[in-house]
């Protein structure tokens, strides 16, 4: 028998906001916020651009006190200022408090990425550096100074084989997600779907799974009726007000997805 799935966050609520001071607080999915409670190990929050999903998410992130891969942390962001301002509205409650896990913005990927790639870039400039920095230097006192900057590029191949930036944006972000998972974890991810190909976002689904069955949790802000239909996954609509739980079959995502693919060209003769 397989064990029951973790849930590490149990509820959110929103606590009493200020009036007429501009986003965040004036979202409508934001405002009409009660209580939303987190009872399977996967939840997608669902909606259109603007609908609040990505901005209650980096809430949560901040009032959780995430590790943000790719930024320079919840607490410094400065992209997150309005998430920070209202997380000190949010009360978190827990089953089991972890400090595991990640918060991950698609676009922050990128920039990830280009910084291990400079950092590697950098530690080759300073080994290739050894020998005129240390002029007269024995070539085994040489060696030994090229231990510490050759740990640091094994640990950067350990984790990412030949480097992110030798790799197509779905790989390189498969790569860093795997690298980053621990057990007992939670993980939010804002629209991870951005640099994925459809048989890429399966392999997510195939790694999230994964992490489920190692006591992981995962909010994830999504489009993709891909990754929505992870089984047995809870989806909240940001575009009802207040926001509710709608089967994957009722989700327009879906539905606009299915007719498009059945009947493209009813969609494409009038343009």
């Amino acid at each position: 028998m397989s064990a029951a799935p973790t849930i590490h966050l149990r509820d959110l609520t929103v606590r009493p906001l200020p009036d007429g001071v501009g986003y965040p607080f004036d979202v409508p999915a934001v405002r009409t916020l009660g209580t939303l409670t987190f009872d399977a190990p996967v939840t997608f929050f669902v909606g259109e651009n603007g609908s609040g999903k990505s901005t209650l998410l980096e809430a949560i992130a901040c009032a959780a006190g995430m590790i943000a891969v790719g930024s320079a942390g919840v607490g410094e962001d400065g992209t997150l200022g309005p998430a920070r301002a209202l997380a000190k509205h949010l009360k978190l409650v827990w089953n089991a408090r972890t400090h595991r896990g990640f918060f991950l913005r698609a676009e922050d990927f990128f920039g990830y990425a280009k910084r291990m790639s400079a950092i590697k870039q950098e530690l080759l400039d300073d080994i290739d550096g050894l020998d005129t920095s240390l002029p007269g230097a024995s070539d085994y006192a040489k060696s030994l100074a090229r231990v510490p900057y050759r740990r640091e590029l094994a640990d950067l191949e350990r984790r990412y084989g030949e480097g992110l930036d030798h790799r197509s944006h779905g790989e390189s972000f498969l790569a860093l997600f795997q690298s980053r998972f621990v057990p007992d974890g939670l993980y939010l991810l804002d629209e991870p779907e951005a640099p994925l190909s459809p048989i890429r976002q399966l392999a997510l689904i195939s790694a999230m799974k994964a992490m489920v069955e190692q006591r992981g949790q995962f909010i994830v802000a999504t489009h993709s009726p891909i990754l929505l239909a992870y089984p047995g996954a809870v989806i909240l609509d940001f575009d009802q007000l207040p926001i509710a739980r709608v089967a994957y079959d009722d989700l327009a995502h879906v539905t606009l997805t299915r007719d498009f693919l059945s009947n493209p060209e009813s969609f494409l003769k009038h343009l």
